[in-house]
């Protein structure tokens, strides 16, 4: 059975962008494995329950700046500074700290984009866990109000290679493309394993 014109090029299509995605996924993997990032999750989307949010982010930030490796208890260390920023606001609210894989989406910020995957992730939750969510990259700190000069010393410090920090760094469009390749490949996953946090 002879195939058709838009069935050839769909097969040619789908074949073009797993050949992007194999070597895009495995890129991002090893990306991830060098990278950490923070999730906050504010107690509700009031105005002041998201001012209180980005006080705990500037701390957290702060901190994790200071150290040069991440301490030990480091979910500890995280846990006291979002307390004392509450209770320096006396603010009542109680605070929860994880750490897990969480699937991020293609994400831009300020001075670079990371593709969509699976992320360790440190996640502070405060209060009721209901409000808007903030997000950057905790290790390295990347997200530390970092000057431009220094974002690249950052990331090689923190062991990224040229090609990495290349991936991130990108200028225009392209990665953005490619990102969503992953993203797609991503949510094509999670249909078919059930996962439907994905």
């Amino acid at each position: 059975m002879l195939l058709k014109r838009w069935e050839k090029a769909l097969i040619c299509g789908f074949i073009a962008a797993i050949c992007v995605w194999l070597p895009l996924s495995a890129m991002q993997r090893t990306l991830a494995s060098k990278l950490t990032r923070l999730h906050i999750v504010a107690n509700s989307d009031s105005s002041w329950d998201q001012w209180v949010k980005l006080r705990v982010r500037d701390n957290v930030l702060a901190a994790a700046k200071q150290w040069s490796d991440p301490p030990a208890d480091l979910l500890e260390e995280l846990k006291a500074v979002a307390e004392d920023t509450l209770a320096h606001y006396g603010v009542q609210q109680p605070v929860r700290v994880s750490r897990e894989e969480m699937y991020f989406d293609t994400r831009e910020y300020e001075s670079f984009s990371l593709p969509a995957g699976e992320y360790d992730a440190i996640r502070i939750v405060l209060g009721d866990g209901q409000g808007k969510n903030w997000w950057c990259v905790l290790f390295p700190p990347l997200c530390a109000g970092v000057c431009e000069e220094d974002w690249k010393e950052t990331a090689e410090e923190a062991g990224l290679s040229e090609d990495e920090i290349a991936l991130v760094r990108q200028d225009g469009t392209g990665y953005v493309i490619r990102f969503k390749i992953l993203e797609l490949f991503g949510e094509l996953g999670g249909l078919l394993s059930g996962d439907a946090s994905k």
